[in-house]
């Protein structure tokens, strides 16, 4: 039997005043038994028959698309979707009716072969999917067996009923009611990071009458209880249900209900009931199917296909119509002779009879249209999603976008959106977390109005090169401050005034002691002490309070042991200059929420007097400070503005002595108002809370710093240049936001901020008068006459021809109303006329709003980053969902398209493999079209020299195997290998991204001059063919050149000319495209002497017709050399003359590297130049636009250019 180690005897909920022990009857409970709220849970008999008979999901969860029995025609329908593989099914069924002008199996076969290879990639895309659902359900926890013993299960096996035991740092299993803890009053510590992205911690806990009687295993041998509730759905917020125990029928709350994928923490072990399993848990309730998402190229590609489904059917019905006119007149122009003989219309059932030209034209029609589908690539799918694939594997395992400090690599987690990473038009970003560290660093303080702190942040170092090189930060910084990193995380505070003790110098070092204390006793952190160090480290509720106590713990008060009776921690002593261990007894810990903006705790010294010691927001500490206690008030407000400009968090400090006889009338009216079961017990706890919360003496104040991520000013920069507008989606506050934006170059000082709020008197009356509809009225009037505001400066600018660039700043409430129907458009031009657009107290549905807004406004690629659960929304709507993968385990992640462990990796991911994906997948597309039209046209101009007989060119096996073997291979190299530019001067050049977001290399110009170019090939290799093989002796018996040798040597010109062609057209050559290229022409002649030796009924008229008639014949070489040199010509001189005269971007670039001008930084920063243009953000367009004012831009801009 598993032993229950000794509870923990700490009556935590003594310290919260908001999650106290009872829960109250709301009026959901009214519903239970109702629809929407009729689940029944027999907690500790899942087997009963009242429990069997309800039949609740198991604790199995599936993520996998397919299942054994459903993977073979569920993945064939998914093939078939596709109206190119719908088309050549229809083309292989066809071909074995007698219409079929080559043999079934040769039409079959090869999309057997693609077909196959696309299910096989299917198959171990779920095979990974199966391995994590396999890793999940397969996890042990504790199960009560009903004889009071706790034996391990699988979680798959669980049943809703159980009761489980789940211990410290383990994952919930499944949707349990909290029964009891390792505490005595059943308070646990949940992390909530799988659900929410949070690492703070949240508390929970359990009904008193399930905590008092369930302390060990053996006490649920009789346990009987049953909980009625609501039924599954989607909210992690809410939890509505009833607890039938011994008569008694209690309410059950969210307090109550832990979430599977939660990690129990700062908790020796929890029991739980099952209420919840499998996908009736409300984390997969929230889990959605992602949307389907497809790259424009793709779409686009689509169209192509189309046109030549088009092009197929046309040239159909005119060969029909020319044959049924051919067959019809044949006869009589010949006076009731056949000209056609050798086709033996007088022996045809339908075909060649010139009595029945009209069936016979109709029946050519499908014949044609088999013989003319080789105009559609078969293997073009199948290609390309092998490409992606690889593609993603060397996105995956780039060291350069490996994060060592968490052993995070980039991983794609779909690889359909490669090449959309190159056509990037705005990116959409979120800033805590992504743009910031999301973790908070100690940085500065103020107290007894004094500014302690030597550090600068990123802002303030921003705001000092905005103020031409002068200090924003006091007088101090003349000190040198270490800049490789906090050495303590938390900690980044510099000021020899205050640090080794040192503060007992100071004159103020009372009120410096106070505030030290009320950092390490003001918090609900626990501490863990590692026995083998003896080094304390805490786990808090939020990163800030984390900072302070540890904050605390630098300046020399340690906090080192919560027990029921208080707080422990050391200190120096004023009197005798040694550290010494003092106890405050903790009475009460009234907690912080967004309505408060405060937390106070009530203590007892050691001394015997009662404190009360808080800290909050300055809007409401400030209020509620006493008379006598605002001695250093102005000089605080001074310090703490100054660090809110440094894009500081800033909390206000205070305390004050609290009589005895007040103290207990608080506390028996507080003991009575937690202990409440009526609906507005919140709002009497708030009220009793309100009045002792009062009269403060500020200590003064603290500043803590969400840091910028290493290397987002430079990775924003280097966006900016690449065309790239960038927008930021966050909850934070304006001033924030604001200060965020000059830290990381997205605002700069000559920028003109078109700032939308309602913080206008006219609103604010109406706020306070409470009319919702004026008010409603009045905000909706405001928020557009701004925008047009807005509107005409933008206008006015534009038609000045001035270089002013405007930055939107726009806050929540105004964002509710720009984003209604009849004013987002008006918005929508508004951002995008915009160098930096700002969402300030943005909600998680108005960012995706927005994001949607400008996908759709726009009809440009748009690509959202993010790292929490606020921010899945924002990825799901956006063209590319970018996942900040810096904690496992996160929302965002897990519903993005792409993980990568910083922002900065951004720069990598887009002007790097991002160009090289839209470059070459754009080129392979182009490529596989060329050598298609090339093929098939050879194939159609064939059959009209024949008369539109149906004959085909080729042998069968030519014809099928000409994608799949002969010209495939290649062009996969070239969607993975090649480079137009290297990762150097993609990063030197950022402009050359803007070739995807314009969309140069997949222009319809480009297409459509590719395919020109496969008709000229083809028309160079059928009459060059033709005309040198017309007349001659072809072998010394004196026979002339038949349909085998004319078929067999434009086969042969074909495959050089094609795989010839893509040499040409690659622009970085590895040892794999000289092996796919030359290999593929080798095999074309290792294919045709293996093949012609089979027998003739097999191989037909291929038989032996290289070695005997092609390979002897002098003027089958002469000829293929003669053609590949023809054709290949007007490509070679049009990419010569494009090369000199009118260079795309990227043939510029590959210019300078050949003409060695990579190293002359002046001519290289005169090319640059041409990406940053006035209405660019960064430190780049920023140093441009200081160069700008000074009257040299233009001058120096237009004398390299014309020099270039």
């Amino acid at each position: 039997m598993t032993k229950c180690r000794g509870r923990r005897r700490l009556h935590l909920s003594n310290i919260y005043a908001f999650k106290g022990r009872k829960s109250s009857f709301q009026d959901d409970h009214s519903n239970i038994g109702g629809p929407g709220f009729s689940r029944v849970v027999y907690c500790n008999d899942p087997n009963s028959p009242a429990a069997e008979r309800r039949n609740y999901a198991g604790n199995y969860v599936r993520s996998t698309k397919y299942t054994l029995a459903s993977f073979i025609p569920k993945s064939l329908f998914e093939q078939f979707r596709r109206v190119a593989n719908f088309y050549f099914l229809v083309t292989g069924i066809l071909s074995l009716t007698p219409l079929s002008p080559y043999g079934a199996v040769s039409a079959l076969l090869p999309l057997g072969f693609v077909i196959a290879v696309s299910m096989v990639k299917e198959a171990i895309e779920d095979w990974g999917r199966k391995k994590q659902d396999i890793e999940m359900n397969n996890r042990k926890v504790k199960v009560h067996d009903g004889n009071g013993i706790f034996r391990q299960e699988e979680w798959r096996n669980l049943k809703v009923g159980d009761i489980v035991r789940v211990e410290k740092d383990e994952f919930f299993p499944a949707d349990l009611l909290l029964l009891s803890s390792s505490y005595e009053d059943s308070i646990c510590y949940v992390e909530t990071m799988n659900l929410d992205g949070e690492t703070n911690l949240k508390v929970k806990q359990g009904l008193e009458a399930t905590s008092s009687a369930l302390h060990e295993d053996s006490d649920f041998k009789e346990l009987k209880a049953v909980v009625r509730c609501e039924d599954p759905n989607a909210d992690l917020y809410t939890y509505v249900g009833t607890l039938h125990l011994e008569e008694q029928r209690l309410p059950l709350s969210i307090q109550q209900l832990l979430l599977r994928d939660s990690k129990l923490r700062n908790t020796e072990y929890i029991y739980g009931a099952v209420v919840f399993t499998g996908h009736d848990t409300k984390v997969i309730q929230n889990s959605t199917d992602p949307p389907s998402k497809r790259s424009r190229i793709e779409r686009k590609m689509d169209k192509i296909i189309y046109l030549m489904f088009g092009v197929v059917f046309l040239m159909s019905f005119i060969g029909s119509i020319v044959f049924g006119i051919e067959t019809r007149e044949d006869r009589v122009r010949n006076g009731g002779r056949t000209e056609r003989w050798y086709l033996r219309p007088d022996d045809a059932d339908i075909f060649f009879d010139p009595d029945r030209a009209l069936m016979a034209a109709f029946f050519h029609f499908f014949t044609a249209v088999m013989l003319y589908s080789y105009f559609i690539p078969i293997s073009l799918y199948v290609s390309i999603e092998i490409v992606k694939v690889l593609q993603s594997v060397f996105i995956n395992n780039d060291i350069l976008m490996y994060y060592e400090e968490n052993d995070k690599p980039a991983h794609a987690r779909t690889s359909n959106l490669n090449e959309e990473l190159g056509m990037v038009d705005t990116i959409l970003s979120d800033k805590t977390g992504t743009l910031t560290c999301n973790s908070m660093e100690f940085i500065k303080c103020s107290i007894a109005g004094t500014a302690y702190g030597r550090g600068i942040t990123e802002v303030e170092r921003s705001m000092a090169m905005r103020s031409n090189g002068s200090s924003l930060a006091g007088e101090d910084l003349d000190v040198v401050v270490d800049r490789s990193g906090p050495k303590i995380k938390g900690f980044n505070f510099e000021d020899e005034r205050v640090m080794k003790g040192n503060w007992v110098k100071q004159r103020d070092a009372a009120v410096l002691q106070k505030f030290f204390r009320l950092l390490a006793v003001c918090h609900t952190a626990i501490p863990e002490t590692d026995e083998a160090t003896g080094a304390v480290s805490y786990e808090a509720e939020s990163p800030d309070e984390a900072a302070f106590v540890v904050a605390a713990r630098e300046f020399g008060f340690e906090f080192f042991s919560r027990t029921q009776n208080g707080i422990s921690f050391r200190e120096l002593d004023l009197a005798s200059g040694k550290t010494v261990e003092r106890v405050y007894r903790l009475l009460n810990v009234l907690e912080f929420n967004s309505a408060r903006k405060r937390m106070s705790v009530i203590v007892r010294d050691e001394d015997g007097k009662l404190l009360l010691l808080s800290k909050g927001a300055d809007n409401v500490m400030f209020e509620r400070l006493a008379k006598n206690g605002r001695n250093f008030e102005e000089k605080t407000r001074e310090h703490v503005n100054e660090y809110a400009d440094a894009g500081l968090r800033t909390l206000i400090l205070a305390y004050r002595e609290v009589d005895e006889n007040e103290y207990i009338e608080f506390s028996k009216n507080f003991n009575e108002a937690k202990n409440s079961v009526t609906a507005d017990r919140e709002s009497l706890i708030d009220e009793i809370t309100e009045r002792m919360e009062r009269d403060l003496i500020l200590l003064g104040a603290t500043a803590v710093e969400d840091k910028l991520q290493n290397g987002v000013p430079d990775c924003i920069d280097k966006l900016a240049q690449a065309g790239i507008k960038i927008w930021v989606l966050t909850g934070d506050k304006m001033e924030t936001a604001i200060n965020i934006g000059f830290a990381c170059s997205l605002l700069r000082q000559e920028m003109k901020q078109i700032i939308i709020n309602l913080e206008t008197p006219h609103i604010k009356a109406l706020e306070k008068a409470g009319e919702k509809d004026a008010i409603e009225q009045a905000s909706r009037e405001s928020v557009v006459k701004q925008m047009e505001e807005g509107k005409a400066l933008l206008t006015a600018s534009s038609s000045a021809s001035s270089h002013e660039a405007f930055a939107l700043i726009i806050d929540g409430k105004s964002l509710t109303y720009a984003l209604e129907d009849d004013f987002k458009k008006m918005f929508l031009d508004l951002a995008t006329g915009c160098a930096s657009v700002i969402c300030c107290r943005s909600s998680p549905k108005q960012k995706a709003l927005v994001t949607r807004l400008v996908k759709s406004g726009t009809g440009k690629t748009t690509l959202a980053i993010g790292d929490g659960a606020n921010d899945v929304g924002m990825l799901q709507e956006a063209d590319i969902g970018v996942g900040i993968s810096g904690v496992e385990g996160m929302q965002a992640v897990m519903s993005s398209d792409i993980a990568i462990a910083q922002f900065r990796y951004l720069e990598r991911l887009l002007l790097v493999h991002g160009h090289w994906c839209y470059s070459r997948i754009s080129s392979m597309i182009c490529y596989f079209f060329y050598k298609n039209i090339t093929f098939g046209v050879t194939v159609f101009l064939y059959e009209a020299y024949t008369s539109f007989s149906a004959q085909p060119a080729y042998n069968d096996w030519f014809l099928s195997l000409f994608n799949v073997f002969f010209s495939s291979l290649p062009v996969i190299a070239l969607g993975v290998f090649d480079q137009d530019v290297s990762a150097r001067y993609s990063y030197k050049f950022p402009l050359l991204y803007q070739e995807g977001v314009q969309n140069l290399l997949f222009s319809w110009k480009r297409i459509i001059g590719w395919m020109f170019n496969g008709v000229f090939t083809a028309l160079a290799i059928f009459f060059l063919c033709k005309e040198s093989l017309k007349h001659q002796i072809y072998n010394p018996n004196g026979k002339t050149a038949g349909r085998e040798i004319l078929g067999g040597t434009m086969y042969t010109c074909v495959v050089w000319v094609v795989n010839l062609q893509m040499a040409l057209a690659i622009s970085y050559f590895t040892w794999v495209q000289h092996i796919v290229i030359w290999g593929s022409v080798a095999f074309w002649y290792i294919f045709l002497m293996i093949y012609g030796a089979i027998a003739p009924s097999f191989s037909t008229d291929a038989y032996k017709v290289f070695i005997e008639a092609l390979a002897p014949a002098p003027s089958y070489w002469l000829t293929t050399l003669f053609v590949m040199f023809f054709a290949l010509i007007p490509y070679f001189v049009f990419k010569s003359v494009q090369m000199r005269f009118f260079p795309g971007y990227h043939q510029m670039i590959q210019w300078i590297r050949y003409e060695g001008h990579s190293n002359d930084p002046e001519f290289v920063e005169m090319v640059r130049q041409r990406s940053i243009r006035p209405t660019t953000v960064g430190f780049t367009a920023r140093r441009a636009a200081s160069v700008r004012r000074s009257g040299r831009f233009h001058d120096q801009l237009n004398k390299n250019f014309i020099a270039f």
